[in-house]
């Protein structure tokens, strides 16, 4: 089943609650309600069951109904992301797991702060103010 964040609120005990359509099969969606029980939704205008959770997945993903008729979204993208970031280490590492997490989130990622030299232009390369022109004295 796949799920779309729809909107997000804070609950009256003041947690972010995030809030996804589910679309997917038929046979899919039945199995969703089933497991939901009485906690099932759906949206007033268009009819998509919803899903509520404590915890953002992102902008898409994808839910399992586990074997214990649990609703749990499919992190398998964030553990291969935290593992390739685990196995370089370092800065590498950690640039692989902004990109990496930006993919999963749907987001672009923000570019590393780098401390770089100022660009220098030509005509900042001449001292502002002229040389002091020396006068020769003539000897007689």
């Amino acid at each position: 089943m796949k799920i779309k964040l729809q909107r997000s609120y804070r609950s009256k005990n003041g947690h972010p609650t995030f809030v996804y359509s589910v679309t997917g099969s038929a046979e899919d969606l039945s199995a969703y309600q089933d497991a939901q029980g009485d906690y099932y939704r759906e949206d007033e205008t268009s009819g998509e069951a919803l899903w509520f959770t404590t915890r953002c997945v992102g902008t898409n993903g994808k839910l399992i109904i586990t074997t214990n008729g649990n609703i749990v979204p499919d992190m398998s993208a964030f553990d291969q992301a935290a593992s390739i970031a685990a196995q370089y280490g370092g800065n590498f590492g950690q640039e692989l797991a902004k990109m990496s997490a930006a993919s999963i989130l749907g987001v672009t990622p923000a570019p590393s702060a780098s401390v770089e030299a100022p660009a220098v232009k030509a005509e900042q390369v001449v001292a502002e103010e002229p040389a002091q022109e020396i006068e020769e004295s003539e000897e007689d």
